[in-house]
């Protein structure tokens, strides 16, 4: 009998490949089993049978010969039937390290995480709890506790691991063990101890021990280990506890080891529905963010002097050309109204999210200048594109609703609202923040930040007071009925970014 990762050595294939013959039923499902001595720390292990190895080299051959994966397995198939040895294809994934690149979905009713009836819940990047469902609460919080509704007192090891199922449970360590080395990838070893952890100086050090032990899973495939949840000394009760990754964070599911786990597997490797499923039923929770509006300045004029196909077509390759910055700055979409775009900058492990924000704006100017000048090549036109930004950060209500057609991330309070104001005062491609916005910045990133005044001199020069602010109510006559509308942040103090130094880090990361 060989385990998956023998099997791949000696025919060698990937794992990709190793799953995909299986779920194609290429090849039987391995059969799960109690390692042998010395082999893993694993509870189980599938095994296959060595003739497996003389299929794979069957399917080679076919492929060689130009056969499609479907003519082979119709070949396959109807060879098994010759020989009286019938064969059901059947779905699978690897028990040992499961990758989902190419498993299908489970034939039936398709699971939904809404309707999953074992614990599951995702984490952000900092290990604070995104979303949860009835199973995981009932199952890990004391009775009568809740989740808090805001995000800085919702780290996963307070909530979950001080609750009485876990706090006694025989494989506290091993779950401690899996969760640690997923997030030692990101948050360090400082950041874990910046959670809340209220008094309980001993998980501090029970957390700290682990975190220094653990090697961190820099794995993307959904894996899984296999965990005790019963109280020592009672009857075990083994469940799978799966990992799956996605760009809004790690899910974690619990099933009962003698449970078929391949509807959740299916499901879990379908991102958009698995990330669509929690969005509908997350609950808006508080937490400190950074607000980016940025509008196309002149885009009515513009609008007006090219075909309708060419507008639509310059307004997707302003978005498509801000995506990769965007992203790199964990930045999340909000509202997308034509030629206008809200973005929300989260609190991250391993960087700060006031930062990200500053450096994003910064980088989309940039952005703009090349994208302006690739346009006016294209029309030979006079029009310098330029893009009006504004930035503010406060503590606010994020969530999401429900559309006829999909799902929108929305903020309630006042940030979003000063800093569409500020991106609706810029001129020009300016960038605009609030002085209590860069205040968050340490005196390090701040250094990095060239911000300041433009100001009218006496005989009606531009002076440039640089690493200085302002009230709007001194850079704006508000008794000028075009003025009217930026009453509401009239006191506001403000400043104009007009460069930013990329870190070395930065720099580095680019080019590594």
């Amino acid at each position: 009998m060989l385990t998956s990762k023998e099997l791949m050595e000696r025919a060698g294939i990937s794992r990709a490949t190793l799953n995909n013959y299986i779920s194609s039923g290429l090849l039987p499902k391995p059969s799960v089993l109690a390692p042998r001595e010395g082999e893993s720390r694993a509870r189980r292990i599938g095994y296959f049978p060595e003739e497996v190895l003389v299929a794979i080299d069957r399917i080679r051959a076919m492929k060689e010969r130009g056969l499609t994966m479907d003519q082979i397995a119709s070949e396959l198939v109807s060879n098994a039937e010759d020989a009286s040895t019938p064969h059901t294809p059947e779905p699978s994934a690897n028990v040992e390290e499961v990758s989902f690149t190419k498993v299908e979905a489970v034939p039936g009713p398709r699971l939904t995480l809404i309707d999953f009836e074992q614990p599951s819940y995702l984490v952000n990047g900092k290990f604070e709890i995104e979303w949860w469902n009835e199973a995981a609460a009932e199952q890990f919080l004391d009775s009568g506790a809740s989740i808090s509704t805001e995000m800085s007192g919702r780290s996963l090891f307070t909530t979950f691991f001080s609750g009485e199922t876990m706090s006694e449970a025989d494989g506290r360590l091993d779950t401690l063990r899996f969760h640690l080395s997923i997030a030692k990838v990101r948050l360090t070893k400082g950041a874990l101890f910046t959670l809340d952890h209220g008094e309980n100086a001993a998980q501090i050090e029970v957390l700290g021990s682990i975190y220094d032990e653990v090697e961190p899973l820099k794995t993307r495939d959904i894996t899984f280990t296999e965990v005790n949840l019963a109280r020592r000394g009672e009857t075990p009760r083994w469940y799978r506890l799966y990992a799956a990754f996605f760009r809004e964070g790690t899910l974690f599911s619990y099933v009962p080891a003698e449970s078929d786990a391949d509807a959740l597997v299916s499901l879990l490797s379908r991102r958009d529905l698995v990330i669509r499923d929690i969005l509908k039923s997350r609950k808006p929770y508080l937490t400190p963010l950074a607000v980016l509006v940025a509008d196309l300045q002149g885009s009515m004029k513009i609008c007006a002097e090219l075909p309708p196909e060419e507008y639509f077509e310059l307004i997707n390759d302003i978005w498509d050309a801000m995506g990769t910055r965007l992203r790199s700055y964990y930045a999340t979409h909000g509202k997308h109204v034509g030629d206008g775009l809200v973005c929300y900058f989260l609190p991250q492990p391993d960087c700060n999210y006031i930062e990200n924000a500053v450096q994003c704006a910064h980088e989309m100017r940039e952005t703009m200048h090349e994208v302006s000048r690739a346009w006016k090549k294209r029309k030979n036109w006079l029009n310098d594109l330029k893009l009006n930004i504004g930035l503010d950060e406060g503590e606010e209500w994020f969530g999401t609703y429900q559309t006829p057609t999909h799902l929108e991330f929305t903020v309630l309070g006042d940030t979003i609202n000063r800093a569409a104001r500020l991106s609706d005062y810029g001129q020009s491609g300016t960038v605009w923040v609030s002085k209590t916005m860069l205040s968050k910045l340490s005196s390090v990133e701040r250094q990095a930040v060239h911000f300041g005044i433009r100001h009218t001199g006496e005989a009606g020069e531009e002076v440039l007071v640089p690493q200085s602010y302002a009230r709007i109510s001194n850079l704006l006559d508000l008794s000028q009925s075009q003025n009217l509308k930026f009453q509401d942040i009239s006191g506001m103090t403000v400043a104009e970014i007009f460069d930013v130094t990329r870190n070395a880090e930065n720099v580095e990361a680019d080019h590594g």
